[in-house]
């Protein structure tokens, strides 16, 4: 089976056999002159260094990706948009195929306004999967034709998360391990 196959191709039939038995010219295999373009979604407050390294691992999977920053104001969040988005440029640097843009509304409505084709979410544990696996079935469910990739953070980092650094930065904790020094900067300055 492999041996007849590409190397995109492989890659396909391991994201998912589901895939590739509803359309053998899924996401990865879009005809050259088609970028790939992924939405990675999150409110980002603050932006951690587990979520730097999926938007970096989803860069080698996807053409372009999006650093999609919600307003999300339900969260009641620490940083308003605006600041989010600038800790967020600054902590992923000047990479060529990851921009960070805020968005208000509906996730999907997003992603095709930027013509991408996933998008992708982190899974830290098997808690995180019950309730990702509903948000892609919705978002399937209101456009078919964009797909969501889970990717899992690297070992060291799978523990931190924007709520555990609040919490940790509000009681004087020693954040500088799990956030790169722009944020860790604006968080002591945030509870000082």
């Amino acid at each position: 089976f492999f041996k007849q196959k590409t190397a995109y191709e492989i890659s396909a039939c391991l994201v998912g056999s589901e895939m590739c038995i509803r359309d053998r010219h899924d996401f990865f295999m879009r005809e050259a002159r088609v970028n790939r373009i992924a939405v990675y979604p999150g409110t980002f407050d603050p932006i951690t260094l587990g979520h730097i390294d999926l938007a970096r691992r989803a860069a080698c999977l996807f053409d372009e990706v999006i650093v999609a920053v919600a307003a999300n104001n339900s969260k009641q969040p620490l940083f308003s948009l605006e600041k989010r988005c600038l800790l967020a440029e600054q902590a992923l640097g000047n990479q060529s195929k990851i921009k960070v843009v805020g968005f208000d509304g509906l996730l999907v409505d997003f992603a095709r306004d930027h013509s991408a084709t996933a998008i992708v979410r982190g899974l830290r544990a098997v808690s995180d999967f019950e309730y990702e696996i509903q948000l892609a079935a919705v978002n399937r469910r209101l456009d078919p034709s964009i797909e969501t990739v889970f990717l899992s953070p690297a070992e060291d980092l799978g523990v931190i998360s924007s709520s555990v650094v609040r919490e940790l930065a509000l009681l004087g904790g020693d954040v500088t391990s799990m956030v790169p020094e722009p944020v860790a900067m604006a968080l002591d300055a945030q509870f000082r």
